[in-house]
């Protein structure tokens, strides 16, 4: 048994983590135009999230600001910027929301809760660890083209159903759409003040015209 376990797990990440699997919410594997996906918190609060062109957007806040951020709870740099992280969404609660896709793990809400909520004062919304979880990560790595394995944690920003771009602190390169590896926040807070301002100069353009 135990050597089965172990060829499905290299299948899983050889086949570049397609996560082929099924869904309660979904009819298909895949998350369509159109589509709502609603994911339940492990302190068991809800978000619904529309599939809409070239994003997810949430429902009821569609032009809101939202920031997956996908990690595990064994990954050491997820741990380490977890209470930057609830800052971070304290901070921005009326213009941003942070969701927590755990990944590459199997883990229930309790446990979740009791090795990193607790102890990393993560209580932001973190997704219960389902099959959407999975479905969410396709949809976005599909989404801004992203060739390779994962590495965690990663993030993405959205607003108003789009990618921003953030800055990339490892090449520096332009147009780079994701976050990769344990980030400062305050890079994070400098990339949210400018697409919120954006935000804010076209309102105030519109109510001047």
């Amino acid at each position: 048994m135990k050597y089965i376990w172990i060829i499905l797990i290299t299948l899983f990440f050889l086949s570049g983590c397609t996560n082929k699997e099924k869904s309660a919410i979904l009819e298909s594997n895949e998350f369509a135009l159109g589509d709502k996906i609603e994911i339940t918190s492990v302190q068991g609060a809800t978000f619904t999230f529309t599939r809409v062109e070239g994003g997810i957007v949430q429902e009821g806040k569609e032009d809101n600001v939202i920031i997956f951020d996908i990690f595990g709870t064994f990954c050491e740099p997820c741990k380490k910027e977890a209470p930057a992280l609830m800052n971070l969404q304290l901070k921005y609660l009326d213009n941003v929301t942070l969701v927590g896709l755990s990944y590459f793990e199997d883990v229930d809400e309790k446990y979740i809760i009791e090795n990193f909520s607790k102890p990393y004062n993560a209580h932001y919304f973190i997704a219960k660890n389902s099959d959407k979880n999975k479905i969410l990560v396709d949809a976005i790595t599909k989404d801004i083209g992203y060739p390779n394995l994962i590495s965690l944690p990663f993030k993405v920003v959205l607003k108003g159903g789009k990618y921003q771009n953030v800055t990339d602190v490892w090449e520096n390169k332009d147009g780079v759409k994701y976050y990769i590896g344990g980030i400062n926040t305050s890079v994070i807070e400098k990339d949210l003040d400018t697409i919120l301002k954006v935000k804010q100069v076209r309102q105030w353009h519109i109510k001047r015209i």
